[in-house]
């Protein structure tokens, strides 16, 4: 009997999610769900602007958990999250911001663990890419350092099957290579190889990393 009443109660919590997520697609025409997006969005926060446009793939997946994931996607701006990707919001919220006209597009089977991605210019992530706790990736330096030296704005690039452990700051303009890692609490400013283990402040390489195509999350 209590199996029953719990499924039962599953059923309608999702029936309720699947209700509030209408809602969303109704209030924002720039936002595309596939059908086996899950239903734990609808605790999710959407800002999207006019002319913004959020896609999210099939399988993509986060907690229920109100404010998990915060999307601000302003005009002209686009992100785009591939298929069987999960954002994680039990240790920290996730948070997507994509200013006028940028665009961040993030690969298949990607992790993205109470991360920070922020773009003016565009982000682009590779396949099953994973970024930690507090991790921040960065295309601009959000803001102009005085009346002659202006903020600057470069893309980013992080390639497939990476791993930018906990609070790393990537900064505008890396393009870290496919299959490296980032070691904790590293800042990287520059670009790095492939297969290279980087760490320190400013990140430097320190070793060589094998294939991490089939690494278990």
């Amino acid at each position: 009997m209590t199996s029953i009443v719990t499924r039962l109660r599953l059923k309608t919590i999702q029936a309720l999610d699947r209700a509030r997520l209408r809602q969303q697609l109704s209030r924002h025409p720039g936002l595309s769900l596939d059908e086996e997006t899950s239903t734990n969005f609808s605790s999710s926060h959407f800002a999207l602007a006019p002319g913004a446009r959020l896609v999210l793939g099939p399988r993509v997946y986060t907690e229920r958990r109100s404010g998990g994931v915060h999307f601000a996607i302003s005009e002209g701006a686009s992100v785009e999250i591939g298929a069987d990707t999960w954002l994680r919001s039990d240790i920290a919220p996730v948070l997507i911001f994509a200013f006028p006209g940028a665009r961040i597009r993030i690969g298949r089977e990607g992790f993205m663990n109470g991360c920070h991605l922020s773009a003016k210019a565009g982000l682009e992530i590779g396949n099953r890419v994973w970024i930690g706790p507090g991790s921040r990736v960065f295309d601009a330096d959000q803001h102009d350092l005085d009346a002659e030296r202006v903020e600057g704005i470069e893309p980013v690039t992080i390639g497939d099957h990476c791993w930018i452990a906990s609070d790393v700051t990537v900064l505008k303009g890396v393009e870290i290579g496919e299959q490296s890692v980032v070691g904790t609490r590293s800042l990287v400013t520059r670009s790095l190889p492939p297969h290279t283990l980087a760490l320190g402040n400013p990140a430097v390489p320190a070793g060589k990393i094998g294939d991490r195509s089939k690494v278990p999350i």
